[in-house]
């Protein structure tokens, strides 16, 4: 990547970035026409070729959206649910073909049958209403489904208002930016999204860059098939998103916070936006907080359809309008980030928890869960489960109690789950008594725990299917910086459909040595993660997929 075009991109603020640009753009046809994006490429001074790039990447830009009428799911969940072709049908009944595009995926996993509509998303029984839907510009009610807890709620717990929620905050102002920190870091908060870093190390790395210009940035792309937590935080609990975001900028002195929510979630935009106006007109946030002479301002972006921006810094890349691709590291976000600046980018739970850590104090988070991994921890859920939804747990819970006595067991026959996204580990049922819900006994036991989504592989879906839809998702997904990414889950899709489809027995030495260099060679987790639910699959059920591979000749 340039740096000097990330210092170019960064030149008009925020307010006028080019990202934004293109999707404002793209929302009346579905994707920018080439005119505009010249201009574009004259306005900002990068060439057409940085432009139409860029655009041409996304879901929601790239040429083949233009004339698309509704959107159906193609996640995990809704596939092993079953409920999307006969989806495509009722729709294919009210729109030509051509019309009907896909996301991926739209945070419905609770109960499936999920489309995106005119800007709305529809899920569960919508489908038998469709006639009357096209016949109004009336959106769907609330989303409902299941929200509990096996402790003392804490992410989940009701909203009290906002003057009781921020008095946390009012008080953080009068402690001074260290003495916040050093509590945050006490806590041993471990990021919610990925590999668990801590929290406060991140933060502390952004305070100690130099710089007067530094941006907080909240991954709000939750694109694990199958989660939908950040999602419930996002339109139910807002305010402990944005709680977060002022905390993460006044430690480390950052006065722009940034929300970056898929466009998969049009809801959570407006809400997100609504509780933004609420605190800056109560002078929580904006110009001079509560006299401390403390600014900080928010910007949200409605991202456009791409799974590698979970990445950070390929969504670092996006807001600045460039292709999404992933950066090597180092240099780190921390000390060069979003337009060359000193940036921390954490996902939506992550910092939702720093209210309760900063209200009840780090003492108060440290004592749930277990030594190394504290506090609690929210769970996806999908269709298969009597109790469908969303569950905080404290960290160390046996995974058993919370398919059994949380969710309610399963509706039907299952084989075993995929528990932390596309890149999570596939845990066989016969493993789920021997797990706890943390990340040290999900790693020891060759698994990732993740954004701790629940996805349940059905007991008649063939693993070869599996494994090809693994490697379709990844190779559709791939920002395409890296050979072994680009080329290899391409390569691995192929394989798998082969043996599926056309009686093509896989060479296991083949295949392992695709697993190994997607694992050592790929410039970031993307490429680098697919083999491990793939590597599960093949260990733990070996006898279902033998007549797909052949071993090596001697």
């Amino acid at each position: 990547m340039s740096y000097n075009l990330s210092e170019l991109l960064g030149r008009r603020g925020l307010d006028e970035n080019l990202f934004d640009q293109l999707g404002k753009l793209a929302r009346p046809a579905g994707s920018p026409d080439e005119a505009d994006l010249a201009r574009l490429a004259e306005e900002f001074l990068v060439g057409k070729a940085n432009t139409f790039g860029a655009a041409s990447f996304y879901d929601f830009m790239k040429p083949e959206n233009r004339g698309k009428e509704v959107y159906v799911c193609n996640g995990t969940a809704c596939l092993c649910a079953g409920t999307q072709p006969g989806l495509q049908e009722k729709l294919s009944q009210h729109f030509k073909t051509e019309q009907i595009g896909h996301m991926t995926c739209l945070g419905r996993c609770h109960e499936n049958s999920a489309f995106h509509y005119r800007g709305r998303n529809y899920s569960g029984q919508a489908i038998d209403e469709l006639k009357g839907l096209l016949k109004t510009s009336a959106g769907p009610g609330r989303d409902t489904y299941a929200v509990g807890a096996s402790n003392e709620p804490v992410l989940t717990r009701p909203f009290p208002g906002i003057d009781s929620y921020y008095q946390a905050w009012k008080d953080a102002l009068g402690k001074g930016p260290e003495a916040v920190l050093n509590e945050i870091l006490a806590s041993g908060l471990r990021g919610r999204g990925g590999a668990g870093f801590p929290m406060g190390s991140k933060l502390a790395f952004c305070r100690q860059a130099p710089g007067e210009v530094k941006f907080i940035i909240c991954n709000a792309d939750e694109g694990d098939p199958g989660a939908y937590s950040d999602r419930y935080l996002l339109e139910e609990r807002p305010h402990s998103v944005l709680f977060g975001m002022l905390v993460s900028g006044y430690v480390t002195g950052a006065h722009h916070g940034i929300l970056y929510i898929r466009a998969e979630y049009p809801e959570a935009l407006a809400i997100v936006n609504q509780a933004i106006q609420e605190i800056t007109e109560a002078g929580l946030a904006g110009q001079n907080i509560q006299g401390s002479g403390f600014d900080f301002a928010f910007k949200v972006i409605q991202a456009q359809g791409s799974y590698i921006c979970g990445e950070e810094t390929a969504l670092i890349n996006s807001i600045e309008g460039q292709r999404p691709e992933v950066r090597t590291r180092p240099p780190y976000p921390a000390q060069r980030g979003l337009f060359n600046k000193p940036t921390v980018v954490n996902n939506v739970e992550t910092l939702a928890a720093l209210q309760p850590i900063l209200s009840q104090g780090s003492a108060a988070w440290k004592a749930m869960g277990t030594e190394r991994s504290s506090g609690t921890k929210l769970v996806s859920l999908d269709s298969f489960f009597n109790r469908p939804g969303i569950y905080e747990v404290v960290m160390g819970t046996p995974l058993k109690t919370v398919i059994e006595d949380l969710g309610g067991g399963f509706r039907a026959p299952v084989k075993a789950l995929q528990i932390g996204g596309p890149l999570g580990g596939v845990v066989p049922l016969g493993k789920i008594g021997e797990l706890t819900l943390d990340f040290e006994s999900f790693a020891r036991a060759g698994f990732l725990l993740g954004h701790a989504s629940v996805v349940c592989i059905p007991a008649d879906f063939p693993m070869i299917r599996y494994i090809e839809h693994l490697f379709e998702f990844a190779a559709y997904e791939s920002c395409g910086k890296c050979f072994p990414c680009r080329l290899g889950t391409k390569r691995g899709q192929e394989l798998a459909k082969g043996a599926a489809s056309e009686e093509k027995p896989i060479d296991s030495e083949l295949f392992d040595d695709l697993l190994t260099t997607l694992e050592k060679g790929s410039l970031c987790a993307h490429g680098g993660g697919i083999p491990l639910p793939i590597r599960n699959i093949l260990h733990y059920f070996e006898p279902e997929l033998k007549g797909y591979f052949k071993q090596p000749t001697p």
